[in-house]
């Protein structure tokens, strides 16, 4: 396939960009080398002012506007990172902008577009996702004659985010074996896979999506772009029903691969790299580092980049975090308990069924006086998963076990 994103675009958006995006680290990481016996290193985009690699599409995007393009303004629809990227380019270049975000967007990522974009961006708050956002966005460019920038559809938009291949062979010192990226509508995948694909061929790239909203996994297995239909959005920053028909058409022919990682397991990477890295990563920021328990053979004795795409997590999102990391171990535990209706029951349960250091971390009870037992939602946090199976056991035993709830998806989100 003829490559669709010229190299020298790619280098003439590196020169535009180059008082604006943060040349950020490439960083040899010693707790992942360390565990998986390779060199591994970060390409840390979460250092970047708005603190991911938007900022150099979208950039690069309304830079490439003709005078008249710029005068009408440009428009945007994002609840995240790439408005935030928009909103930085419009008070950097002088250039109005308008940002359509879902009415749910969290106060906090309003705040950061406003910030960001000053007295040059208008924020609307409109429909109940990003596809109602966005629609509602292309119809107002239509109306006032403004410049849609797409979040990754757009080959400007594609060569600004290119631009990270130049910067990772140009700061590493040795043949780069293996390079993990994100993928949610393909923009970084794309225009990374483009430039390695002319300048580095030999290197294995592989593209890494949630588990949740597998879109370019789906759309490469089948041959053609294609829509899915329901998708988990935990991993925000990644999660999209449907990718760029630009990107589909350069992931499918410079992949080497693509793969799923779970969102539990996203969740534990970012309490890990939190804890033994300091590194504060978003949902989509964490996907490159954990799958590489997928890749351990592979990758041993290897010279491997993993892209940390971005940090805008939000604070309140912590406990939801710790929740999904835990489930995803076996560490965590949802049960429908029957207790018999009389005292002492709890205090039975608590030192006949219990682990000595399990801990119950959710308890809902209603005693019904016309039952002989009554049903309680009990979540309990083990020291260790392998001791899982004994507590099922010691419960069904003494008559305590009535459903377990996380193999249950449905009633788990009704009763917890």
């Amino acid at each position: 396939m003829k490559n669709l994103i010229p190299i020298e675009n790619v280098r003439k958006a590196a020169l535009r960009l180059s008082d604006v995006a943060l040349k950020t680290p490439l960083a040899l990481n010693i707790n992942a080398s360390s565990r998986y016996d390779a060199s591994v290193y970060y390409k840390r985009e979460d250092f970047q002012q708005v603190r991911s690699y938007k900022i150099r599409g979208a950039y690069n995007k309304i830079a490439s506007l003709n005078k008249s393009e710029l005068e009408h303004g440009v428009v945007c629809a994002s609840a995240g990172n790439h408005a935030q990227g928009v909103a930085f380019s419009c008070n950097k270049m002088k250039v109005k902008g308008v940002v359509f975000m879902p009415t749910p967007t969290p106060k906090q990522k309003i705040e950061q577009v406003n910030m960001f974009g000053g007295e040059y961006i208008t924020i609307v708050l409109i429909g109940d996702t990003y596809d109602d956002a966005s629609e509602k966005a292309l119809q107002y460019c239509k109306e006032y004659q403004m410049t849609f920038v797409h979040p990754f559809n757009d080959e400007k938009v594609i060569e600004g985010q290119a631009t990270i291949a130049l910067e990772l062979l140009e700061q590493s010192n040795v043949p780069i074996d293996y390079l993990f990226l994100p993928v949610g509508g393909g923009g970084v995948a794309s225009g990374i896979s483009s430039v390695f694909n002319e300048l580095s061929p030999s290197t294995k790239i592989i593209g890494v999506e949630p588990e949740g909203a597998p879109s370019m996994s789906t759309s490469i297995k089948y041959g053609v772009n294609t829509k899915i239909d329901k998708i988990d959005k935990f991993v925000d920053g990644a999660a999209v029903q449907k990718v760029g028909d630009i990107n589909f058409q350069i992931c499918q022919a410079f992949l080497s691969s693509m793969t799923t990682v779970s969102e539990g397991m996203v969740c534990k990477t970012i309490l890990d790299l939190y804890n033994k890295d300091a590194i504060v990563v978003e949902p989509a920021g964490a996907l490159t580092v954990s799958v590489l328990d997928q890749f351990k053979e592979e990758v041993k004795g290897k010279n491997v980049v993993c892209l940390i795409s971005g940090s805008n997590n939000d604070i309140t999102r912590t406990e939801e975090i710790k929740e999904r990391a835990l489930l995803y171990e076996g560490m965590k535990h949802y049960f429908v308990v029957k207790f018999p209706q009389r005292a002492g029951a709890l205090k039975e349960f608590v030192a006949d069924i219990l682990g000595p250091n399990d801990d119950i971390t959710h308890f809902e009870y209603t005693k019904k006086h016309n039952r002989n037992m009554g049903p309680a939602v009990v979540g309990v946090e083990l020291d260790n998963s392998s001791t899982f199976s004994a507590l099922q056991k010691r419960m069904k035993d003494k008559g305590f076990f009535g459903e377990y709830l996380n193999e249950k998806p449905d009633l788990f989100q009704f009763l917890v």
